[in-house]
């Protein structure tokens, strides 16, 4: 008989007991079992009390409509908050994210395999672009780049279409959106909301296969960040 371990999106409030919980939930483990499934809620809020939290170019405050939330404010470049003492590997990133309909300010998403804060991989989307009339527009709504080499620029060049994507039915942009990213294989699968199948997958371009995670939003961006969740699955 399998043997399934899962801890169901537990709020997590300890110091100890957080960073204790996503080394162990994101280091590939050495279990035996034939299929182990650890899940769990990490608490925002007590990271940024506890100043577990590493932001680069942002400023990070907590939400006041959302318990589980934090704010990342609008500056020049890109910025990051990264997850102190994270090590991810593959699994499933999932969070709540909201960003605005002003165009070319709202670039919001999840860094992950970061070896620092200009190497890593980063799934994105650009909400301005979510319910665009324009189909071009639309189609670059959901992103994938593996930061410093391959920019969405390059990428669009060299591959057009293969690394973005629309998202049907489009979200409201100024709205929360919840968002699962499951790493498998150097595979990356992206889901939005209630849509069954992925609104994105890409091979990774990356040869970095872990790292840590984070908050990543873009160029003259804030964005929102709620109930973050990670989960590995052991076979």
């Amino acid at each position: 008989m399998k043997k399934i371990y899962s801890l169901e999106r537990k709020k997590l409030t300890n110091r100890f007991l957080v960073l204790l919980c996503i080394t162990i939930l994101l280091i590939s483990g050495t279990a035996t079992l034939q299929a182990q499934t650890i899940s769990a809620l990490v608490d925002l809020p007590g990271l940024l009390q506890n100043k577990e939290i590493e932001v680069f170019n942002r400023n990070i405050s907590p939400l006041k409509d959302n318990p589980q939330g934090i704010h990342l404010d609008a500056k020049s470049g890109d910025g990051v908050a990264w997850i102190k003492n994270s090590t991810f590997k593959e699994g499933t990133i999932t969070f709540d994210v909201r960003g605005k309909d002003v165009m070319q300010q709202s670039f919001v998403g999840m860094a992950f395999h970061g070896k620092n804060d200009s190497t890593f991989d980063v799934i994105y989307f650009r909400p301005f672009n979510f319910q665009s009339p324009d189909p071009a527009r639309k189609s670059h709504a959901v992103q994938y780049v593996s930061l410093p080499d391959w920019d969405w620029e390059k990428l669009r060049t060299q591959f057009p279409g293969k690394h973005e994507n629309a998202i049907n039915p489009a979200p409201s942009p100024n709205e929360w959106i919840h968002c699962s990213i499951k790493i498998k294989d150097e595979m990356v699968y992206v889901y939005v909301n209630n849509i069954t199948e992925p609104v994105l997958t890409v091979k990774k371009i990356s040869p970095t296969i872990q790292g840590k995670i984070g908050f990543w939003v873009g160029n003259n961006s804030d964005g929102d960040f709620a109930n973050l969740s990670v989960s590995i699955t052991k076979n």
